[in-house]
């Protein structure tokens, strides 16, 4: 386990291969790996890894365990949003690695600049780049326009 401190919240996903998510997640969004523990099989029981300074638990799938893996081509009902310094970087690097691109990367009225992609386990990644301060009345104003718009 790793010698981090344990997190008020753990996120843990469930795939069918750990070992290839880990691969993925290093190559697509420059995870970092901690510790993985293996089962006499082959497969990984527990592993941990972080991105950026956010610690993430991920296995294999284990029906005995309550751990069941999304089947194939569905798609988490969760987003995990990171925030980066280059939107743009960060979705071509993830498409690059394999991730299927869901949102190209856009100036949000919110000052942030996004991009999102689902990667190859059903989960979703939203990529977040700040681009300007906007002040909560600014915020409101800008709230406004948008809901008018649609």
């Amino acid at each position: 386990m790793s010698q981090l401190p344990e997190p008020t919240v753990a996120i843990s996903l469930t795939v069918k291969n750990t070992a290839e998510a880990l691969d993925f997640y290093t190559k697509a969004l420059g995870a970092k790996e901690l510790y993985r523990m293996p089962k006499p099989d082959g497969g990984i029981f527990h592993a941990e890894f972080m991105i950026g300074n956010s610690l993430i638990y991920i296995s294999d799938e284990s029906p005995e365990w309550n751990a069941v893996a999304m089947p194939e081509g569905n798609t988490a009902s969760c987003l995990f949003a990171i925030n980066i310094e280059d939107c743009d970087q960060a979705f071509a690097d993830a498409s690059a690695a394999g991730a299927t691109p869901l949102k190209q990367p856009k100036d949000e009225f919110w000052g942030v600049r996004t991009s999102m992609i689902k990667d190859p386990f059903g989960y979703r990644w939203n990529f977040n780049q700040k681009t300007e301060e906007v002040s909560p009345e600014e915020m409101e104003k800008r709230t406004q326009e948008f809901m008018n718009q649609a």
